[in-house]
């Protein structure tokens, strides 16, 4: 049996919803594929963008990808909704690629949880924009965003 990742649903108060984005923010920070992989179902179905994957497997092979190609990447994700066993984000984050070429890159995900708090499901929807080195946001040292960071809405985005 696979351990729980709490806060387990049903997700009645934001504080509930708030932790688990955040988690999900942290892990995404570390771009540590296996660590993220973790914190969704052994079954979990994705899509991300134009790329549907099925199970951990798929999402570690994925991952490790995405970070070859999005260098220096820095994540915000924000609460937008939640309701029982899904949580909605809105979210931004800065990379570049191998040319030094910035973008910001913004999305929304739908997730739905299963009784162990992993993530069943999935949904990102996501546009880059390509953005000059002064017009970066996101610059603390790689990994976990300090808390005192400022949000996405604070930051205006």
């Amino acid at each position: 049996m696979e351990q729980s990742r709490p806060p387990l649903p049903p997700f009645t108060r934001p504080e509930q919803a708030i932790e688990k984005v955040r988690l999900a923010e942290d892990a995404w920070n570390s771009r540590d594929p296996e660590r993220v992989a973790l914190a969704y179902s052994a079954d979990s179905q994705w899509r991300n963008r134009d790329t549907f994957l099925t199970g951990r497997a798929a999402i570690v092979a994925f991952l490790q990808q995405k970070w070859q190609r999005e260098q220096q990447y820095r994540l915000i994700k924000e609460l937008w909704s939640y309701d029982q066993n899904r949580i909605a984000v809105r979210f931004a984050y800065e990379w570049h690629d191998e040319q030094l070429q910035w973008y910001r890159s913004y999305g929304n995900e739908n997730w739905a949880f299963d009784e162990r708090g992993l993530m069943m499901q999935r949904y990102a929807s996501i546009n880059d924009l390509k953005i000059s080195d002064e017009q970066r946001l996101f610059h603390w040292p790689q990994g976990r965003r300090p808390d005192d960071h400022p949000s996405l809405s604070e930051l205006g985005l």
